[in-house]
């Protein structure tokens, strides 16, 4: 049977970045992707392509769009080297400070097992890594981009929160020079895996159908060719059926191997073995697995399935603008799908009355000029559009009673929701963690609705019904939405993280609780909704998981295994958290080596198994306590200080360690170590530390063992 280190299963967001920092470390990965690779100039385009683009391998289809249906709405994900990464929208907005909580009844709110201040190293490092900019709005040709001015005045008028999110788009050449349409890539230094010239982005609105200019930073041109750079192994057309654990330690994964050019007969069932497991095939995919896989993974938490939701997804239309008598061009097939975004200010911001906050973004789509016949006029081109969205929408929910709105569809593309004057608006936010994926005849069923998020959708659509006042538009509701149905493109949950295996599937940094070296590195962790785009809180979760399992692995290795000599005791380095970056230690390469300590659940002490003479070792233990907050310079008021642009990230770190426990406990003139260290401001709450040093603790009072 093959083995190898670490197997990662999925190759989006959270997949990407484990593979990335495993195999920098030294580590040998395996990356199982269920899709196919795309490089430039390979998505469908075609009407006859467009056909064939979907996932069912049960009809022979290994498209990239899987799309499910369940009652109470509809959502759609991506198979293809580079997940969700091929058909997102580029955004990569970090979760905002204060909204890392759980809506409980009665108003309440619980805390994340994690904070802005655990992840932003980490947001630090996917940002540097993936490379982002926002759109260049004050230059031309980027100026002439009518629905990103619209979005600017709407929030102008109506007193929002406006900005321009940073972007995983390449406008320029390379980091630093000028943006231009068109021009070539500049190759990172580690190579790309497809081997094709990539060109600065068209404005051609296709960032969700992939983008054939290569001009999207999708994870395939960043996080996985650095993965492969490094040695890791990225297996296409491997789709992983099961996973049990391994007799002895570690794990077995069964996978099958599609053969694209064969549609027909049963793949064989092949397995790999490793030490580390990191599921990361999506939300649904991930649930599913585990779900499968529950009987051959004992222990796992009842939490499975639970703190599902969509993340507050909802599409609307902005049709028919106009300015005085004149028609108002908000040309939405212009630019990359997203410009601008407007946030809505959250209860916890100090809003009184707000209730959840949300964003809402404009939304583009393909101009669809190359699908066209030359020559056709522009009423032509569109009828021709519509006709085969049409075929596609009537094909999908033919089959799909409860989603079937051919009227309601037909209505909208008449009223010209395609046309120059309208634009798509997407809302997300803060919604109801409160569903449930289960399994119900072997497949994957999803019990949500929108009934508990109604103040959510309301808002929303408020809001953007006051938009299209302002822009002399008529308001369009998704016409799905008349069922109170949504369609979602961010699902998260269904293997939450918790403080305990009562909580959550995993713990805070992604491992599964009672199943050690098995993570999981992908939305279905998120304990609720994120709020605005979850790509980058995905990614910055995976990067801390990483530096957790690495250090785990290198405490591990530095455990001394010399043979005792004249009755001596073999000695153990600490496996719990006293070396790391805090003691002036460099942590492991890549990502944000910012130390293992997060919280409370930061010791995770083992017990050494022993010599071959049958001399047992002492147990070390050591814990770390973790203290993070920010600083203004020359602020006297806390809380004005806590509020201040000028706010810098700073950290104190304090590390207790017992070399031998049982001594510890025994004898009160035995004393364990402290040491630590702070963190300056100029160098960021997980940055380099300053040694405060070490001394000899003595605890209060002795606890007993349980």
């Amino acid at each position: 049977m093959e083995h190898v280190d670490t197997v990662v299963v999925g190759s989006g967001f959270g997949g990407s970045v484990a593979a990335y920092r495993m195999a920098e470390a030294g580590r040998s990965v395996v990356v199982l992707e269920r899709g196919r690779a795309y490089p430039p100039g390979t998505f469908p385009r075609s009407p006859a392509e467009i056909g064939r683009a979907f996932w069912d391998p049960e009809a022979g289809l290994y498209g990239m769009f899987d799309v499910w249906s369940f009652k109470g709405f509809d959502s759609v994900v991506s198979s293809g080297l580079g997940g969700g990464s091929l058909i997102y929208a580029n955004v990569l907005l970090r979760k905002d400070e204060r909204w890392f909580v759980t809506d409980l009844p009665g108003g309440r709110h619980e805390e994340w097992p994690v904070s802005r201040a655990d992840l932003d190293p980490h947001y630090d490092a996917v940002e540097k890594m993936i490379g982002t900019a926002v759109y260049p709005l004050d230059r031309p040709p980027y100026d002439h981009t009518p629905k990103a001015h619209a979005m600017q005045d709407a929030a102008a008028e109506l007193g929002l929160h406006y900005s321009r999110p940073p972007l995983s788009i390449s406008f320029a050449p390379s980091p630093g020079a000028e943006p231009g349409v068109g021009l070539p890539l500049a190759e990172p230094p580690y190579g790309n895996v497809h081997g094709v010239p990539r060109r600065t982005c068209r404005l051609c609105g296709e960032c969700d159908i992939g983008c054939n200019d290569g001009a999207k930073n999708s994870l395939d041109h960043t996080y996985l060719s650095a993965a492969a750079f490094h040695g890791a192994d990225l297996r296409t057309e491997h789709e992983v059926k099961a996973i049990r654990p391994r007799p002895g330690g570690g794990y077995e994964v069964d996978y099958v191997h599609h053969d694209v050019n064969v549609r027909k007969g049963k793949r064989p069932v092949r397995t790999i073995a490793c030490e580390r497991l990191v599921l990361a095939a999506g939300t649904y995919g991930t649930t599913f697995l585990l779900l499968k896989s529950r009987a051959a993974l004992p222990g796992l938490s009842g939490a499975l399935g639970t703190r599902f939701s969509g993340n507050g997804d909802l599409l609307t239309f902005l049709l028919k603008a106009k300015d005085r008598d004149r028609v108002r061009p908000l040309d939405a097939s212009r630019g990359p799908v997203i410009t601008s975004a407007i946030r809505l200010p959250d209860a916890l911001d100090g809003a009184p009355g707000a209730g959840p906050g949300a964003y809402i973004e404009d939304g583009g789509y393909p101009s669809f000029v190359d699908w066209m016949v030359p020559g056709l006029e522009p009423d032509e081109q569109i009828v021709r559009v519509v006709k085969f969205l049409w075929q596609r929408f009537v094909e999908f929910f033919k089959d799909a009673p409860d989603t079937n709105v051919s009227a309601e569809l037909s209505d909208l593309i008449g009223d010209g929701a395609l046309s120059v004057s309208s634009l798509p608006l997407l809302g997300m936010g803060r919604d109801a963690a409160d569903g449930r994926l289960e399994l119900r005849g072997g497949r994957l069923n999803a019990r949500w609705s929108a009934e508990s998020s109604q103040a959510h959708y309301a808002r929303l659509r408020k809001t953007m019904r006051a938009m299209a006042d302002v822009l002399g538009a008529e308001y369009a509701d998704n016409p799905i939405w008349f069922r109170k149905r949504v369609v979602t493109v961010h699902p998260l949950g269904g293997a939450p993280m918790g403080r305990h295996e009562g909580e959550g599937v995993c713990d805070a940094f992604g491992e599964v609780f009672g199943h050690p070296g098995l993570y999981i590195a992908d939305g279905a962790a998120m304990p609720g909704p994120v709020g605005p785009n979850p790509s980058l809180t995905i990614a910055a979760m995976a990067d801390r998981l990483s530096t957790r399992a690495l250090e785990d692995a290198a405490n591990r290795g530095r455990s001394t295994h010399v043979p005792p000599r004249d009755g001596a005791r073999r000695t153990q380095d600490a496996p719990g958290t006293g070396a790391g970056p805090a003691s002036g230690e460099a942590g492991p390469p890549g990502g944000a080596g910012n130390g293992r300590a997060y919280g409370a659940d930061s010791g995770r002490p083992e017990r050494d198994r022993g010599t071959s003479s049958g001399a047992a070792a002492p147990t070390s233990l050591s814990f770390t306590e973790v203290m993070k907050g920010f600083v203004t310079f020359g602020e006297g008021d806390p809380r004005a200080g806590e509020l201040a642009e000028a706010r810098e990230h700073i950290a104190f770190r304090l590390t207790i360690t017992a070399d031998d426990v049982d001594r510890f406990l025994a004898e009160p003139e035995h004393t364990a170590r402290a040491g630590g260290g702070w963190s300056p401001p100029a160098a960021g709450a997980g940055g380099p530390s300053c040694g405060a040093g070490s001394t000899a603790w003595r605890p209060r009072a002795r606890r007993t063992a349980a």
